[in-house]
């Protein structure tokens, strides 16, 4: 059985729609049985776990060949990450009573830093999942292309592509979900002894210039990347409704001054196939 958290979402959809393809039996975790009824459909098991339930999450890792986990995004974490911390303990006993085969485990470039952000959560998960002691794949991917969704309705209204990533003709490593929910699924059936760090890119660097015009292109109207000031960051989040924005200011200042970077400059790095242009064509076509 091959067990897949987050299936409802961007990357575990992909994962699950590889395994199932690979005529691989498909155990999907899931929070609302309903919503999620179409894996089952497509020959998938289902299995009714909410995030933070060990004894939900035991059960559904049970008698599994490979698991692959994630904690779900979360832009406005508590501090302390006090949160995270639970749904990490849970995943970690889960883990620790069923001993699969194999784990895949969700992380993201600059999980290796001591840099406090919004990454901290990663950072601590990775901790967390080595002292089960099982074979383990960390997937750490760049920053993904879909996080740009929010920024299609400005682009088509107004033209504009507000920034945080700056200066905004600076590329960087960046990745589509699709290629990260590939290779998840290609690491849960390889056979692996102790620990591996698998650190994924697209084909190039983008930067938020080559974001505009990917846009510009798949909206077929002009498209131009302005960078928001930071000292405005705060207010601005603040406003947004969140209630503890330094660790989001910390993960886009991480970015922007390059302490978020990949091992080896890059060396061992694992590129996906998907293009930017191709990325931001399917989002638009989902808004």
């Amino acid at each position: 059985m091959y067990t897949v958290m987050g299936i409802t979402g961007r990357v575990g959809g992909v994962i699950g729609h590889d395994l199932l393809t690979a005529g691989l039996p498909l155990r999907a975790i899931v929070q609302d049985p309903v919503k999620s009824s179409r894996w089952a459909t497509l020959g998938g098991e289902i299995a009714v776990a909410e995030n933070g339930d060990a004894d939900a999450l035991t059960n559904a890792f049970r008698g599994s060949e490979a698991v692959f986990v994630m904690l779900p995004p979360n832009a406005d974490p508590e501090l302390d990450f006090s949160h995270a911390r639970h749904l990490i303990d849970a995943i970690v006993k889960a883990l620790s009573a069923t001993n699969p085969k194999r784990v895949v485990c969700l992380s993201s470039i600059g999980a290796d830093s001591d840099t406090p952000s919004l990454i901290t959560a990663l950072r601590l998960f990775e901790d967390a999942v080595r002292t089960v002691g099982l074979p383990t794949t960390f997937l750490r991917p760049a920053w993904l292309m879909e996080n740009f969704a929010w920024d299609i309705a400005p682009a088509r209204e107004r033209g504009e592509l507000p920034s945080y990533l700056a200066p905004v003709d600076r590329a960087i490593p960046m990745v589509s979900t699709n290629d990260v929910g590939h290779f998840a699924a290609r690491a849960m059936q390889q056979d692996v002894d102790g620990e591996r760090i698998w650190e994924i890119e697209g084909p190039e660097h983008y930067s938020p210039d080559d974001i505009a015009a990917a846009l510009a292109r798949a909206l077929v109207r002009d498209v131009s990347a302005a960078a928001v000031p930071r000292a405005g960051w705060d207010p601005l989040f603040r406003a947004q409704g969140m209630r503890n924005p330094l660790p989001r200011i910390q993960m886009l200042d991480g970015f922007n001054d390059g302490t978020f970077h990949f091992r080896d400059n890059g060396q061992h790095v694992m590129r996906g196939d998907v293009t930017l242009l191709e990325a931001m064509t399917a989002l638009v076509r989902e808004t």
